[in-house]
């Protein structure tokens, strides 16, 4: 069972998806589609959420994304993150996720260390570190490319093993790091790809939003 305080979250998320604007369902629909088709052929689902440095949106969606599978029992969707380089999983994105009622621990002090993520009690942690999208952690081949940011998108022409690409960009709370805004960015950001990553199994799993 997920966490009380992260099913508050995803409760209070998914009241809220007619924020979502029409051209943001319309991108989240077309991935809905890739995926329901392939669990309707029987086939495992593997998505890898990209950005440039894998350091915070891309490891948002991977963890969001993951839950949602859980919370909607979706258990044949994986999902994955990537960068065209890698840096490390950023702090201030592991901080915002905690707030959000993920329980995070840190397993090593690297420049790039590993953070073990869990949504649940009963279930095995996410593991999080910055690596490149081909990186042998990840998927090889037939996974989707969920570009989470414009940079990768324009530098990373082909997203070699990928059968399908989908561009789900998000804006980055880097820009915001050192100022007085920066918590409350990285906030907004966790809460929006949160809602985003809900709306889209959700239609998954039940047709429709």
């Amino acid at each position: 069972m997920l966490y009380h305080k992260l099913i508050e979250k995803i409760e209070m998320l998914g009241n809220s998806f007619d924020s979502i604007s029409e051209e943001r369902k319309k991108l989240l629909i077309e991935l809905s589609d890739y995926i329901a088709n392939k669990l309707k052929e029987e086939k495992d689902v593997s998505l890898t959420f990209i950005c440039t440095h894998n350091s915070r949106r891309s490891h948002i969606s991977q963890i969001w994304a993951q839950t949602a599978a859980e919370y909607y029992n979706l258990p044949n969707i994986k999902c994955y993150s990537g960068g065209t380089e890698a840096t490390a999983f950023n702090p201030r994105a592991v901080k915002a996720m905690t707030k959000a009622g993920f329980k995070i621990e840190k397993k090593d002090d690297s420049d790039n260390p590993v953070y073990l993520v869990y949504y649940s009690d009963d279930r095995d942690p996410i593991e999080c570190f910055s690596k490149v999208y081909s990186d042998e952690y990840n998927p090889q081949k037939d996974f989707a490319a969920i570009m989470t940011c414009s940079d990768a998108d324009a530098n990373c022409p082909v997203v070699f093993g990928a059968e399908a690409r989908f561009p789900i960009r998000y804006d980055d709370p880097k820009e915001f790091d050192g100022t007085e805004l920066e918590e409350s960015k990285y906030d907004e950001r966790v809460e929006q790809i949160g809602r985003e990553m809900l709306l889209l199994l959700n239609i998954v799993k039940n047709g429709k939003y």
